[in-house]
């Protein structure tokens, strides 16, 4: 027996067209809708911090930085996540206005919830984006950022920052100090929200 697709899909249409009016985000996996939640305050530092200062790294150069509200859409598996930070400097991506089809750096910001799949299958799902070239998950517990980079074989390598370090992200050539993306973020309660 084969089940009936068209009772609970939503086609990608459908969904971006809802997301326009839609008071609260949702992603969007091969026609289903998940409502995401918000956010707590490290998260929305973490990601102010780094989105903030990535702009002023890309400016004139004809990149564009994009948070919390743009969507990255994965074609080849029907997917739109909407990333915490997200970096493309692929002018096609100028042709979508709601969402970007060629980033070449993506970043989110890891929870309690969210890390296992952040870490699973939404990064499996990024990696076919084939202009992505790096991946980075960031913590909110404690100092340490995980930047997984495509090598110039295809394969995923980890590079991991921790107090102390200075973060580089090869996408962009953009350097930070691990202190300054980091700035006003207080450790302790911050898995209360996303």
């Amino acid at each position: 027996m084969i089940a009936d697709r068209s009772q609970d899909y939503i086609s990608p249409q459908d969904y971006l067209a809802g997301e326009e009016i839609s008071p609260i985000k949702h992603e969007y996996i091969d026609g289903k809708i998940y409502a995401m939640a918000g956010a707590n305050d490290a998260h929305v530092t973490i990601s102010l911090n780094l989105g903030s200062l990535l702009r002023n790294h890309v400016r004139g150069t004809g990149c564009r930085v994009y948070m919390v509200d743009m969507k990255a859409f994965i074609e080849t598996a029907n997917i739109f996540y909407y990333p915490d930070v997200m970096v493309t400097c692929d002018e096609r991506d100028r042709a979508f206005p709601n969402h970007k089809k060629y980033p070449c750096l993506i970043v989110e910001v890891l929870s309690q919830k969210t890390e296992a799949f952040d870490r699973g299958d939404k990064f499996a799902d990024y990696q076919q984006l084939e202009t992505l070239q790096e991946y980075v998950l960031i913590s909110q517990k404690r100092q340490r950022v995980e930047c997984f980079r495509r090598n110039a074989e295809g394969f995923w390598v980890l590079q991991t920052y921790n107090q102390g370090s200075e973060i580089h992200l090869a996408s962009i050539d953009f350097h930070i100090s691990i202190d300054a993306l980091y700035e006003d973020v207080t450790f302790g309660d911050n898995e209360a929200g996303n």
